[in-house]
């Protein structure tokens, strides 16, 4: 794990690997550590870069809310002090919102999109009020209040019934967050735009993946997504709810490493 200096404070992050760059945004409320697998699957054949967005894992938290826009500024910026011109660049829910962030900010930085368990649509006034609820909650009680109110929807129902060890291990990472991370995010996640019509822009080779029992992003988002992108194609996987690369990690990869290798050959 390394440390980067940007404007708003430090970032912690990790490279390993060479070869084309593929650059992971996490998914709320965890960190780069959600990505581990993919490093492994990944870094004999291309570079893997993750980084913690601000307030999460090793990444202290920023000034006021956590944007969607701030975590694709965060990303582009890493990019250039690394000396990358062009990623593929994979995000799931909250790194699936700074993605689209990342297609109307920093286009020319994108060679692919992976966009897992996400949705285009913003937060619906009910649902906008359920996270500053819940930030009021974290306040008070600490991260263990989102660990409470986000596992039973992040992992899909045979997750829960038949792999114990994920559930305690995404608890566990949720538990390690900083309470004013997680409260800065619930506001910027609350505030993201509508990405419906940025899915128009994307000219770009897109895997889309989707956990058959996810809930909180279902599977018709990801086939609207399907529809809209010219040059997608959908995955969708058995087994997994909303952290389908946790829940059904060769399945995820398998499909992962089948759409990087079509870019090297097209």
């Amino acid at each position: 794990m390394k440390t980067l200096k940007l404007a708003g404070g430090p970032l912690a992050y990790d490279v390993r690997g060479e070869g084309p760059a593929v650059l992971f945004l996490h998914a709320f409320p965890l960190g780069l550590v959600m990505w581990d697998g993919e490093a492994r699957a990944l870094q004999a054949t291309h570079r893997v870069i993750r980084f913690d967005c601000r307030g999460f894992g090793a990444s202290p938290p920023g000034e006021g809310l956590l944007t969607m826009e701030r975590i694709a500024d965060d990303a582009a910026a890493l990019l250039e002090r690394l000396g990358v011109g062009r990623a593929v660049v994979c995000g799931l829910s909250m790194g699936g919102y700074a993605a689209f962030a990342m297609v109307r900010r920093h286009a020319d930085r994108l060679k692919g999109l992976v966009l897992a368990d996400t949705r285009p649509g913003g937060d619906s006034e009910e649902g906008r009020q359920a996270r500053a609820t819940l930030a009021e909650k974290v306040g008070r009680e600490g991260a263990v209040a989102a660990a409470d109110a986000f596992l039973p929807k992040l992992l899909g129902e045979t997750t829960h019934r038949e792999r114990p060890e994920v559930v305690a291990r995404v608890r566990d990472i949720i538990l390690e967050t900083s309470p004013r991370g997680i409260m800065d995010a619930l506001a910027g996640l609350a505030a993201r735009a509508d990405s419906t019509p940025t899915l128009r822009e994307i000219r770009i080779p897109t895997l889309i993946v989707c956990g058959v029992e996810d809930t909180l992003t279902p599977v018709s988002d990801s086939r609207v997504m399907n529809d809209a992108i010219p040059a997608s194609r959908l995955e969708v996987l058995a087994g997994a709810g909303h952290l389908a690369n946790l829940e059904n990690p060769a399945a995820f990869q398998g499909a992962l490493l089948t759409f990087l290798a079509g870019l090297k050959s097209s």
